[in-house]
């Protein structure tokens, strides 16, 4: 069927998002919206489509359209200063109050939680000396066998990573190779992945001694083989991965300190690019509220406008828009 509509005069296959962006080209949804229903179509979660929902369905945008509204009023009466004050330089403390309450509510927003964990999985390293049990316990916790486990020491070169959906969140688990010195070429260089997957991770499984674990806000002191080994010490979770002991209580564990890293079901959070744009607006209303001329006052204003506008699609986002439509499957 594609084949013979090919072949008709005047039609042509859809390239990927074309009908989602005429609908933003022309005014009927703002960027932040087509970036939400991208996010809807990739999603795999509950919790990833409850997100995407909230900025598909225009929520962000009318959060925008608030502050532009609060923007365009602290403009309006900078401008007006400017144009019949007598002094000049006279800034009304007012306008200056007004320009720091709307800075610190924009803040408020960049110390939110993030999309990225949520939409791409929060990362949890699982890390420790060699062969202290951290590929049996992603084997475990993936319920098939994707790391190979020997009783060498050194068998993990590199990483693996495993997607998995634990109570409802994306999970990206990941195997490391165990830290020591080591002369192996190859196995040196997984030591230094496995340093720099650390320094990046959300949450960090750590299999061995607390004088050896890293220095970690999400650290999970894990007691590995504890079908075969003492005791564990006080504070660290003893797990077997043959018997499944423990199992239980780390999952439960890991899935409380992602839901801390998550937006709240209710919330918007702000992706990367939006956190940007976001951002420059603040440090601009900033700026502004510690100006000593109307004029300079008057210029920071418009420079936060300009930020409002690169975030909801209206001036300078064109090299952005072929990466956010090409996410789309053909036509959509």
């Amino acid at each position: 069927m594609l084949s013979a509509l090919a072949g008709s005069e005047g039609l042509r296959e859809a390239l990927p998002g074309e009908f989602t962006r005429r609908a933003f080209e022309n005014g009927r949804i703002d960027l932040t919206e087509a970036e939400g229903l991208a996010d809807l179509i990739e999603a795999e979660t509950e919790s990833q489509r409850k997100a995407a929902l909230q900025l598909a369905e225009g929520g962000l945008r009318k959060q925008i359209e608030s502050w532009q509204q609060v923007l365009l009023g602290l403009s309006a009466q900078a401008e007006r200063a400017i144009d019949y004050d007598e002094d000049d330089e006279a800034i009304d403390p007012a306008l200056v109050e007004a320009c720091a309450g709307l800075a610190g509510e924009l803040q408020s927003w960049l110390d939110r939680p993030r999309i990225e964990p949520l939409r791409d999985g929060v990362r949890v390293v699982v890390a420790g000396a060699p062969n202290a049990g951290k590929s049996s316990l992603l084997n475990a916790i993936a319920g098939q066998e994707r790391a190979i486990v020997t009783d060498i020491p050194g068998t993990t070169r590199d990483h693996i990573e495993v997607p998995l959906s634990l109570a409802g969140i994306p999970i990206l688990l990941t195997d490391t190779a165990g830290l020591r010195e080591t002369e192996d070429i190859v196995e040196a260089i997984g030591v230094s992945r496995t340093e720099a997957l650390l320094e990046g991770a959300d949450i960090v499984l750590w299999l061995g001694g607390s004088d050896d674990a890293p220095a970690h806000p999400q650290l999970i002191m894990v007691h590995s083989k504890a079908d075969v080994r003492e005791d564990a010490p006080e504070g660290m979770f003893a797990v077997s991965a043959v018997t499944g002991l423990g199992l239980k209580a780390l999952l439960e564990e890991v899935s409380d300190r992602a839901k801390s890293l998550l937006p709240s079901e209710d919330a918007i959070a702000l992706n990367r690019r939006q956190a940007v744009h976001v951002a420059e607006a603040a440090d601009s209303l900033t700026r502004a509220s510690s100006a000593d001329d109307c004029v300079i006052l008057a210029e920071d204003l418009r420079s936060a406008r300009g930020a409002f506008d690169r975030l909801t699609g209206r001036a300078g986002v064109e090299e952005v828009l072929d990466a956010l439509f090409g996410r789309f499957c053909l036509g959509k």
